[in-house]
């Protein structure tokens, strides 16, 4: 029997967001447009001194990065983290982090892309939902429903229902499971890890950017044959953007879950494309191609400090 999941404090207005980078350095103006869009939505915003360190592709050391993300959450002060970019380096930390520090000080952590290492891991390791959403560089591309959509999910207290606008079935039906997943890339690199997700019994979701249909092929492959997609209940799929011909990636993903018979959701607005809606890790929902829903049995934070 799996330990409940811990879900976090609800955002509300005025509270303090930190920003973390446990990836790749970023873009100057893309993080103060960023940061910009945080404080209109009525938001703090805590920047740590280190945050703008770079050693070469990484912002800082695995050490320097790892102890900034720690800061934030033992910061009492700190209501939620937000990571400034993706790139690379995330899974770098996944062993200098103190999981039981991180469980005893939950709270909302966002991120996409590289950040998934650290959404899988810390849901697993920590049964805290996590939160697949914009990155602080990421936030200006839409103030529309990527934005509207992030303060519905770190502060409303009822269960979020997501419907892509244009919805693609590639295998019809329903399931119910826990939500899991993120970017495909970032996690086939955690297999054979002491990290590596367990997607049995779980709603897989995934999502890419600039991966050619034959590297989307071989990723699933690997999936496939380390017996990772044995079990999955079904599978959401998110955007996969200059990923070569949609056509191809759903046919691919149509192919590995051909003899599986479970349900297989495409086209919601989650990943890299210009809108980015937030989705929580970790938590139960059920999936309904006939409707093209994904909803939540619970929301997936709590209400009151």
């Amino acid at each position: 029997m799996e330990e409940p999941i811990i879900k976090p404090q609800a955002l509300r207005p005025g509270d303090t967001i930190g920003i973390a980078a446990p990836a790749s350095p970023f873009d100057q103006k893309a993080f103060k447009g960023g940061i910009a869009v945080i404080k209109s939505m009525g938001y703090r915003v805590k920047i740590p001194d280190s945050i703008f360190k770079a050693q070469g592709y990484l912002a800082g050391s695995d050490a320097e990065r790892a102890e900034l993300l720690m800061n934030l959450f033992t910061d009492e002060s700190v209501k939620a983290i937000l990571c400034a970019r993706g790139g690379f380096g995330s899974m770098k930390l996944l062993p200098l982090l103190d999981f039981e520090a991180i469980r005893a000080n939950a709270k909302i952590l966002m991120g996409f892309s590289d950040i998934t290492a650290l959404l899988v891991a810390i849901c697993d390791r920590c049964r805290i939902v996590t939160f697949h959403g914009p990155l602080v560089t990421t936030l200006k591309k839409d103030r529309g429903k990527t934005c509207s959509a992030f303060v519905e999910a770190v502060s409303s207290g009822t269960p979020l229902v997501l419907k892509p606008t244009l919805p693609e079935v590639l295998s019809p039906g329903k399931a119910s499971g826990i939500l899991m997943g993120g970017n495909l890339t970032s996690l086939c690199h955690l297999l054979g890890t002491p990290y590596e997700p367990d997607f049995n019994g779980r709603l897989l979701f995934l999502e890419d950017r600039q991966e050619a249909p034959y590297r989307i092929d071989r990723m699933f492959s690997q999936l496939h044959l380390s017996g990772h997609l044995d079990g999955v209940g079904g599978v959401i799929l998110g955007t996969f953007e200059a990923c070569g011909s949609l056509d191809d990636v759903y046919a691919i993903v149509k192919e590995v879950f051909r003899h599986t018979g479970i349900p297989i959701l495409a086209g919601f607005e989650l990943g890299h494309g210009t809108e980015n809606l937030t989705v929580p890790i970790g938590l139960e929902a059920k999936m309904n191609t006939e409707d093209g829903s994904l909803r939540f049995r619970e929301s997936a934070v709590l209400e009151g400090h």
